[in-house]
């Protein structure tokens, strides 16, 4: 949530964040009206409760005088404005719901430092790393999706039977390598100080309006239970669409000590979108799937420390690609492609060679997005209530939040299965993930199971 005294004093700073984030729902006038309204209520009762206080504190007077008529007047009076004070009271709140509504649909202020552009095709590549020395490819690299069901360790068809579109099973080797990924992002995370949580993954609705998830993207989570009768129909649970929710709502209606931060937490849970898919170009393999692993990294700082904190946990996050040898890019998000809650973001991008779905360097393959690197300022400490004293007995503030994934477990597994796969078929396993795998070194497949596998042979 923005700072509701800068709406008051610098109202066109917010129309030029609307206008560089391409937001056109929010009819800010409307917003400032009611602003105007609800103080000018708020201060009519303040006027009206001094008053009464005034003519409640001669009634005694009164009575102790002997005048009674006076102070039966006086009486009548202070009941007729309590009527009053109770009328604008009620008024009040029901402008300050509407107004608190209505302000969870401003969208964060871009950082001035935040390139202008209208929406993704203006993002600003900042640097590729790995490329220097690429690994020999296949003259064909068969993409993750064919070659994971050829080698029985990705499943599609079984995933949508038993629960549909956008899941999957990971099986054997697939599976064992997915376990693999999250053990070895938990490590190097606990390396660079991050203290493990593993958080509840249902949450609720305060929770998702705390992060900036809720209102704007509720049609893109689970609702737990929407779907039966009684006694679950009363239930606010909502699937975790990412450990950022969770974790940063650790700390909701508290005050840290200046001591505490910065707070660096690491989270993995699974998670659970709606959105996935809708793209059309990305509904095959498990590059945007409604269930998928990720490792999150929140960071609680003090406002001085923001940027520099921010830049650290860009770093953070991909020491996981550098260690895999995967090659990637660091891209900066222009204003119309930002985000909601952002004041600043860059994207991780690991390569993927094996498919031209989406343009990818000029050696050609595609990028996918494995982490966003966030810096939301006070937006999302206003909206959970999260603050910080600087000293003991000074007033608190509120603190900046910082988030990134440290990595999404898909996408990485696509470039593992794209990046590593040798002219045989097999796929190889970075040495420093192969002791998470029991020193496995290769991948070359499992046989089919069932009937459906009859006739199909057996692997070499």
């Amino acid at each position: 949530m923005i700072d509701r005294q800068l709406l008051r004093e610098d109202p066109d700073a917010i129309r030029g964040a609307l206008e560089q984030k391409g937001v056109a729902d929010v009819n800010l006038d409307q917003i400032l009206t009611l602003d105007q309204k609800w103080r000018e209520l708020k201060a009519r009762g303040d006027d009206l409760r001094h008053e009464r206080n005034q003519i409640s504190s001669k009634i005694g007077e009164l009575k102790a005088a002997g005048d009674e008529d006076a102070a039966s007047e006086a009486i009548d009076q202070s009941q007729e404005l309590k009527e009053k004070i109770e009328d604008i009271e009620d008024e009040a709140d029901r402008l300050k719901s509407e107004l608190d509504a209505a302000m969870l649909k401003i969208p964060q202020l871009p950082n001035d430092e935040v390139p202008v552009g209208a929406d993704e095709s203006e993002n600003v590549e900042r640097r590729r790393e790995g490329f220097d020395e690429l690994r020999s490819l296949p003259d064909t690299v068969i993409p993750h999706y064919d070659l994971g069901e050829e080698l029985e360790i990705l499943d599609f068809e079984r995933g949508a039977k038993v629960t549909g579109g956008g899941f999957y099973f990971a099986k054997g080797d697939g599976a064992r390598l997915e376990h693999a990924l999250v053990q070895f992002m938990l490590d190097i995370h606990r390396e660079q100080g991050y203290r493990d949580v593993f958080p509840p993954i249902p949450v609720n609705s305060q929770s998702m309006v705390g992060t900036g998830q809720f209102p704007k993207f509720t049609d893109d989570a689970y609702r737990i239970g929407e779907a039966n009768d009684e006694p679950w129909e009363d239930d606010d649970l909502w699937l975790c669409p990412t450990a950022e929710v969770p974790v940063t709502n650790m700390y909701r209606d508290e005050i840290l000590l200046d001591d505490d931060l910065p707070v660096k937490i690491q989270a993995y849970t699974p998670n659970f979108r709606r959105e996935a898919g809708e793209h059309g170009t990305e509904t095959r393999g498990i590059v945007r799937v409604h269930q998928f692993n990720k490792v999150e990294l929140v960071n609680f700082v003090r406002p001085d420390d923001s940027a520099e904190r921010f830049d650290g946990l860009l770093a953070e996050a991909e020491v996981v690609l550098q260690r895999l040898g995967l090659p990637y890019r660091i891209l900066e998000m222009c204003t119309g492609d930002l985000g909601f809650t952002q004041r600043k973001k860059y994207d991780i991008e690991v390569w993927a060679p094996g498919d031209d779905m989406a343009t990818g360097p000029e050696i050609g393959g595609r990028w996918l997005e494995v982490s966003s690197v966030s810096n939301f300022g006070a937006f999302q400490a206003r909206r959970a209530g999260l603050r910080y004293r600087p000293e003991r007995h000074k007033s608190a503030s509120y603190l900046h939040t910082l988030n990134g994934s440290g990595v999404a477990v898909p996408r990485v597994m696509v470039a593992l299965i794209e990046y590593y796969q040798n002219e045989d078929g097999t796929i190889t396993i970075p040495e420093p993930l192969q002791p998470y795998m029991n020193d496995l070194s290769v991948i070359d497949g499992h046989d089919p199971v069932g009937e459906a596998a009859v006739g199909a042979g057996k692997r070499e």
